[in-house]
Protein backbone atom coordinates (compact mmCIF):
# COMPACT_ATOMS: atom_id res chain seq x y z
CA UNK A 1 0.00 0.00 0.00
CA UNK A 2 1.54 3.37 -0.96
CA UNK A 3 2.73 5.41 2.05
CA UNK A 4 0.61 8.42 1.13
CA UNK A 5 -2.56 6.27 1.09
CA UNK A 6 -1.64 4.77 4.46
CA UNK A 7 -1.23 8.24 5.93
CA UNK A 8 -4.58 9.34 4.51
CA UNK A 9 -6.32 6.29 6.04
CA UNK A 10 -4.70 6.92 9.41
CA UNK A 11 -5.72 10.56 9.27
CA UNK A 12 -9.30 9.55 8.48
CA UNK A 13 -9.29 7.13 11.41
CA UNK A 14 -8.10 9.90 13.73
CA UNK A 15 -10.84 12.24 12.49
CA UNK A 16 -13.49 9.57 13.10
CA UNK A 17 -12.13 8.90 16.58
CA UNK A 18 -12.01 12.59 17.49
CA UNK A 19 -15.51 13.15 16.11
CA UNK A 20 -16.74 10.29 18.26
CA UNK A 21 -15.17 11.85 21.33
CA UNK A 22 -16.78 15.19 20.57
CA UNK A 23 -20.25 13.70 20.30
CA UNK A 24 -19.93 11.12 23.07
CA UNK A 25 -19.57 12.05 26.70
CA UNK A 26 -20.94 12.04 30.19
CA UNK A 27 -24.31 13.65 30.75
CA UNK A 28 -26.00 14.50 34.06
CA UNK A 29 -29.80 14.50 33.92
CA UNK A 30 -31.88 15.79 36.84
CA UNK A 31 -35.46 14.57 36.52
CA UNK A 32 -38.67 14.58 38.55
CA UNK A 33 -39.08 11.53 40.81
CA UNK A 34 -42.12 10.35 38.84
CA UNK A 35 -39.86 9.84 35.82
CA UNK A 36 -37.55 7.40 37.62
CA UNK A 37 -38.52 4.14 35.91
CA UNK A 38 -39.07 5.59 32.46
CA UNK A 39 -35.85 7.63 32.42
CA UNK A 40 -33.76 4.65 33.52
CA UNK A 41 -34.98 2.87 30.40
CA UNK A 42 -34.52 5.99 28.27
CA UNK A 43 -30.94 6.38 29.48
CA UNK A 44 -30.23 2.77 28.57
CA UNK A 45 -31.78 3.23 25.13
CA UNK A 46 -29.80 6.41 24.57
CA UNK A 47 -26.49 4.83 25.56
CA UNK A 48 -27.20 1.90 23.25
CA UNK A 49 -27.95 4.20 20.33
CA UNK A 50 -24.92 6.40 21.00
CA UNK A 51 -22.03 4.16 22.13
CA UNK A 52 -19.58 5.99 24.37
CA UNK A 53 -22.24 8.18 25.94
CA UNK A 54 -22.92 7.87 29.66
CA UNK A 55 -26.08 9.22 31.30
CA UNK A 56 -25.96 9.94 35.03
CA UNK A 57 -29.45 10.22 36.51
CA UNK A 58 -30.46 12.31 39.51
CA UNK A 59 -34.08 12.03 40.68
CA UNK A 60 -36.04 14.06 43.22
CA UNK A 61 -38.80 16.58 43.73
CA UNK A 62 -38.67 19.16 40.93
CA UNK A 63 -38.30 22.02 43.41
CA UNK A 64 -35.42 20.30 45.20
CA UNK A 65 -33.65 19.68 41.88
CA UNK A 66 -34.08 23.35 41.01
CA UNK A 67 -32.47 24.34 44.30
CA UNK A 68 -29.53 22.05 43.60
CA UNK A 69 -29.01 23.71 40.21
CA UNK A 70 -29.28 27.17 41.74
CA UNK A 71 -26.51 26.24 44.19
CA UNK A 72 -24.22 25.22 41.35
CA UNK A 73 -24.83 21.49 40.96
CA UNK A 74 -23.49 20.38 37.54
CA UNK A 75 -26.58 19.47 35.50
CA UNK A 76 -26.86 19.16 31.71
CA UNK A 77 -30.56 18.38 31.31
CA UNK A 78 -33.47 19.26 33.60
CA UNK A 79 -36.88 17.57 33.40
CA UNK A 80 -39.60 18.97 35.66
CA UNK A 81 -43.05 17.61 36.52
CA UNK A 82 -44.65 21.02 36.17
CA UNK A 83 -44.45 24.30 34.29
CA UNK A 84 -44.01 26.43 37.39
CA UNK A 85 -40.67 24.93 38.34
CA UNK A 86 -39.34 25.27 34.80
CA UNK A 87 -40.61 28.87 34.74
CA UNK A 88 -38.52 29.52 37.84
CA UNK A 89 -35.50 27.90 36.18
CA UNK A 90 -35.91 30.29 33.24
CA UNK A 91 -36.36 33.29 35.54
CA UNK A 92 -33.17 32.37 37.39
CA UNK A 93 -31.39 31.99 34.03
CA UNK A 94 -30.61 28.35 34.75
CA UNK A 95 -32.43 27.43 31.53
CA UNK A 96 -32.99 29.42 28.34
CA UNK A 97 -36.67 29.74 27.41
CA UNK A 98 -35.85 28.66 23.86
CA UNK A 99 -34.48 25.31 25.11
CA UNK A 100 -37.60 24.06 26.92
CA UNK A 101 -39.94 21.50 25.39
CA UNK A 102 -43.06 19.82 26.79
CA UNK A 103 -42.57 16.08 26.35
CA UNK A 104 -45.35 14.24 28.28
CA UNK A 105 -48.57 14.67 30.24
CA UNK A 106 -49.76 12.86 33.34
CA UNK A 107 -52.85 12.51 35.54
CA UNK A 108 -53.52 12.99 39.26
CA UNK A 109 -55.12 10.13 41.19
CA UNK A 110 -55.99 9.21 44.76
CA UNK A 111 -54.67 5.82 45.83
CA UNK A 112 -55.31 3.62 48.85
CA UNK A 113 -53.52 0.51 50.16
CA UNK A 114 -54.33 -2.65 48.23
CA UNK A 115 -56.26 -4.13 51.18
CA UNK A 116 -58.15 -0.93 52.05
CA UNK A 117 -61.88 -1.25 52.77
CA UNK A 118 -62.52 2.47 52.45
CA UNK A 119 -65.09 3.52 49.87
CA UNK A 120 -63.57 6.66 48.37
CA UNK A 121 -65.12 7.86 45.12
CA UNK A 122 -64.66 11.63 45.26
CA UNK A 123 -62.61 14.23 47.11
CA UNK A 124 -65.38 14.93 49.62
CA UNK A 125 -65.12 11.33 50.83
CA UNK A 126 -61.77 12.18 52.42
CA UNK A 127 -63.78 13.84 55.19
CA UNK A 128 -64.84 10.39 56.39
CA UNK A 129 -63.87 9.53 59.94
CA UNK A 130 -62.05 6.43 58.71
CA UNK A 131 -59.57 8.59 56.84
CA UNK A 132 -56.98 9.72 59.37
CA UNK A 133 -53.82 10.25 57.30
CA UNK A 134 -53.44 11.38 53.69
CA UNK A 135 -50.05 11.59 51.95
CA UNK A 136 -49.64 14.89 50.11
CA UNK A 137 -46.46 16.15 48.49
CA UNK A 138 -45.11 19.38 49.95
CA UNK A 139 -46.73 22.10 47.77
CA UNK A 140 -43.72 24.35 48.31
CA UNK A 141 -41.37 22.10 46.34
CA UNK A 142 -43.27 19.09 45.01
CA UNK A 143 -45.38 19.57 41.85
CA UNK A 144 -47.81 16.77 42.72
CA UNK A 145 -48.42 18.61 45.99
CA UNK A 146 -49.22 21.81 44.11
CA UNK A 147 -51.62 19.99 41.80
CA UNK A 148 -53.23 18.37 44.85
CA UNK A 149 -53.61 21.65 46.67
CA UNK A 150 -55.12 23.23 43.56
CA UNK A 151 -57.69 20.43 43.29
CA UNK A 152 -58.57 20.54 46.99
CA UNK A 153 -58.87 24.32 47.03
CA UNK A 154 -61.19 24.16 44.03
CA UNK A 155 -63.33 21.70 46.00
CA UNK A 156 -63.03 23.90 49.12
CA UNK A 157 -61.44 21.04 51.06
CA UNK A 158 -57.84 22.17 51.52
CA UNK A 159 -58.21 23.65 55.01
CA UNK A 160 -60.30 20.72 56.23
CA UNK A 161 -57.71 18.18 55.07
CA UNK A 162 -54.60 19.99 56.26
CA UNK A 163 -54.97 18.34 59.67
CA UNK A 164 -54.92 14.90 58.00
CA UNK A 165 -52.03 15.66 55.66
CA UNK A 166 -48.77 13.75 55.95
CA UNK A 167 -46.37 15.92 53.96
CA UNK A 168 -43.91 14.09 51.71
CA UNK A 169 -40.72 15.17 49.96
CA UNK A 170 -41.61 13.72 46.57
CA UNK A 171 -44.33 11.71 44.85
CA UNK A 172 -42.54 8.39 45.30
CA UNK A 173 -42.51 8.89 49.06
CA UNK A 174 -46.29 9.34 48.96
CA UNK A 175 -46.54 6.14 46.93
CA UNK A 176 -44.37 4.24 49.42
CA UNK A 177 -46.38 5.44 52.42
CA UNK A 178 -49.60 4.16 50.85
CA UNK A 179 -48.01 0.89 49.71
CA UNK A 180 -46.81 0.20 53.25
CA UNK A 181 -50.17 1.11 54.75
CA UNK A 182 -48.70 3.96 56.79
CA UNK A 183 -51.42 6.32 55.54
CA UNK A 184 -55.04 5.74 54.53
CA UNK A 185 -54.72 7.41 51.14
CA UNK A 186 -52.35 9.49 49.03
CA UNK A 187 -52.20 11.71 45.99
CA UNK A 188 -49.85 10.53 43.23
CA UNK A 189 -49.62 10.56 39.46
CA UNK A 190 -51.37 7.89 37.45
CA UNK A 191 -47.99 6.60 36.28
CA UNK A 192 -46.81 6.09 39.87
CA UNK A 193 -49.90 4.10 40.82
CA UNK A 194 -49.34 1.86 37.79
CA UNK A 195 -45.94 0.61 38.94
CA UNK A 196 -47.31 -0.74 42.23
CA UNK A 197 -50.59 -2.35 41.19
CA UNK A 198 -49.90 -5.22 43.58
CA UNK A 199 -49.73 -2.93 46.62
CA UNK A 200 -51.99 0.04 45.90
CA UNK A 201 -55.23 0.63 44.08
CA UNK A 202 -56.63 3.76 42.47
CA UNK A 203 -59.71 5.05 44.29
CA UNK A 204 -60.48 7.67 41.63
CA UNK A 205 -58.97 10.16 39.20
CA UNK A 206 -58.77 13.65 40.67
CA UNK A 207 -60.52 16.36 38.62
CA UNK A 208 -58.21 19.17 37.55
CA UNK A 209 -58.87 22.24 35.45
CA UNK A 210 -55.25 22.38 34.25
CA UNK A 211 -53.07 19.93 32.36
CA UNK A 212 -50.14 18.20 34.04
CA UNK A 213 -47.43 18.83 31.45
CA UNK A 214 -43.76 18.00 31.91
CA UNK A 215 -41.08 20.23 30.32
CA UNK A 216 -37.46 19.24 29.60
CA UNK A 217 -34.51 21.46 28.72
CA UNK A 218 -30.76 21.70 28.28
CA UNK A 219 -29.41 23.79 31.13
CA UNK A 220 -27.58 27.05 30.57
CA UNK A 221 -24.52 25.77 32.43
CA UNK A 222 -24.24 22.45 30.60
CA UNK A 223 -20.63 21.50 29.99
CA UNK A 224 -21.72 19.36 27.04
CA UNK A 225 -24.42 21.31 25.26
CA UNK A 226 -24.49 19.25 22.07
CA UNK A 227 -24.87 16.01 24.00
CA UNK A 228 -27.56 17.58 26.19
CA UNK A 229 -29.58 18.67 23.17
CA UNK A 230 -29.17 15.24 21.62
CA UNK A 231 -30.56 13.62 24.77
CA UNK A 232 -33.56 15.98 24.75
CA UNK A 233 -34.12 15.13 21.09
CA UNK A 234 -34.05 11.43 21.96
CA UNK A 235 -36.67 11.92 24.69
CA UNK A 236 -38.89 13.69 22.15
CA UNK A 237 -38.27 11.06 19.47
CA UNK A 238 -40.60 8.11 18.73
CA UNK A 239 -38.19 5.82 20.60
CA UNK A 240 -38.23 7.98 23.73
CA UNK A 241 -41.98 8.54 23.55
CA UNK A 242 -42.57 4.79 23.23
CA UNK A 243 -40.68 4.17 26.47
CA UNK A 244 -42.64 6.89 28.25
CA UNK A 245 -45.89 5.52 26.87
CA UNK A 246 -45.00 2.08 28.23
CA UNK A 247 -45.05 3.59 31.71
CA UNK A 248 -48.40 5.29 31.18
CA UNK A 249 -47.28 8.80 30.30
CA UNK A 250 -49.44 10.61 27.76
CA UNK A 251 -48.24 12.48 24.71
CA UNK A 252 -47.84 16.25 25.27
Amino acid sequence: MPLSLTKRLLAAAVIVAVTGLVHAGELTVSAAASLTNAFKDIAQGYETKYPGSKVLLNFGASGALLQQMAKGAPVDVFASADQETMDQAVQQKLVAASERHDFVRNSLVLIVPGDSKLALKRLEDLNQGGVQKVAIGNPASVPVGRYTRHALEAARLWQALETKAVTTQNVRQSLDYVARGEVDAGFVYGTDAAIMKDKVKVAFSVPLDLAIRYPIAKTASSANGDEARRFVTYVLSPAGQAILGKYGFLKP
